[in-house]
């Protein structure tokens, strides 16, 4: 079993950006020590909440930070940008951690549609473009645009003989086929809950299409987790996710990821308690035995070999605990 780190970033109540930013890079190095493959970063827009809107400039913080763990982005949201200046950003960060870097890719627009708006001003973005797009950027990366193409000769500063991994980020099966079509790996969302997505991996697996650079299917699930010395106690710490996704699927984006004491004292709905109960169930919450013994039932049921673990719990020392706990339960 490989296991690998998805982090947002999430603003706590009581808790500042920069405190944030301080959380993640103690993380990083805390998930390397216990034996953690690798470490992405997300790419949101306008929200209060949320402190990852650069993922490159972060990769280069938590890359100098670490000595071994890979750093990527979890990931690019590409069709707000050029294929060439992305590549540039990650041959930079390659340059700077040989062998190191991720490239992970998205189609989502990472924010709401004025944030979109802002992105994108001046120029015309087609999300048709993505496949496109993720081809240029695979040349750019490995100096092989072909001799047709409209940007022939073209050359991505820095020069360098390493390349980073990319990665098609999906929460859907059109994410799945595009990666199965283009021969890259895939990076499954599965806690984003999408309803008819639960078969992406085998899709994927199914209708790969071998390339060069990725001969055989690659594909990792990310999961939300959280461990604790008991089953209560992981539920109390769920609370506060709750209570934010619950905000977010009903159109609130929230200033702050909440405490416990103020999910714990939310004016729950009927409905509102339902809507929890139904998300949780794709979520994994318990002791160290039962959490070891959930994801093992999912890699039985998507055969793949590497689970991306999120882990959002208000208490940055519960959390450090989630993924000891959980790092100890498989001897990574």
């Amino acid at each position: 079993m490989i296991l690998s780190v998805l982090d947002q970033s999430q603003i706590c109540e009581g808790r500042t950006a920069g405190e944030t930013l301080a959380e993640t890079t103690r993380l990083a190095q805390h998930t390397e020590a216990l034996g953690y493959h690798r470490y992405w970063v997300s790419e949101h827009h306008a929200s209060r909440a949320l402190a990852h809107s650069s993922p490159e400039v972060l990769i280069a913080h938590l890359a100098a930070h670490t000595e071994r763990i890979r750093v990527g982005s979890g990931g690019i949201m590409l069709t707000h940008y050029s294929a060439y200046k992305v590549a540039e950003n990650f041959r930079l960060l390659e340059a700077l951690h040989p062998g190191r870097i991720d490239v992970g890719l998205g189609r989502a627009p990472g924010g709401m549609p004025l944030s979109t708006r802002a992105l994108q001003e001046g120029r015309y973005a087609d999300i048709d473009r993505y496949p496109q797009q993720v081809a240029d950027l695979t040349a750019y990366l490995h100096d092989s645009l072909p001799a047709e193409h409209r940007y022939a000769g073209l050359h991505a500063s820095p020069g360098i003989r390493t390349a980073p991994d990319i990665w098609l980020l999906g929460s859907s099966l059109g994410s799945a086929q595009i990666a199965a079509s283009m021969g890259t790996a895939y990076a499954y969302a599965q806690f984003f809950g999408v309803p008819g997505s639960e078969d992406a991996i085998a899709y994927y697996k199914e209708r790969f299409k071998p390339s060069e650079l990725v001969p055989e299917p690659r594909a990792l699930a990310a999961v939300m987790v959280i461990c604790a010395d008991t089953e209560e106690e992981a539920s109390r710490l769920a609370t506060s996710t709750d209570l934010f996704f619950l905000s977010l699927e009903q159109g609130r984006m929230l200033d702050r990821f909440p405490s416990v004491e103020t999910a714990e004292s939310y004016p729950y709905t009927d409905y509102d308690r339902e809507r929890i109960r139904a998300v949780r169930r794709r979520r994994i919450l318990g002791t160290p035995e039962q959490v070891r013994d959930q994801l093992l039932a999912m890699q039985k049921e998507y055969g793949i070999d590497e689970f991306m673990i999120v882990t959002l719990t208000h208490d940055f020392e519960a959390r450090l605990k989630s993924y000891r706990l959980l790092a100890e339960a498989f001897d990574l």
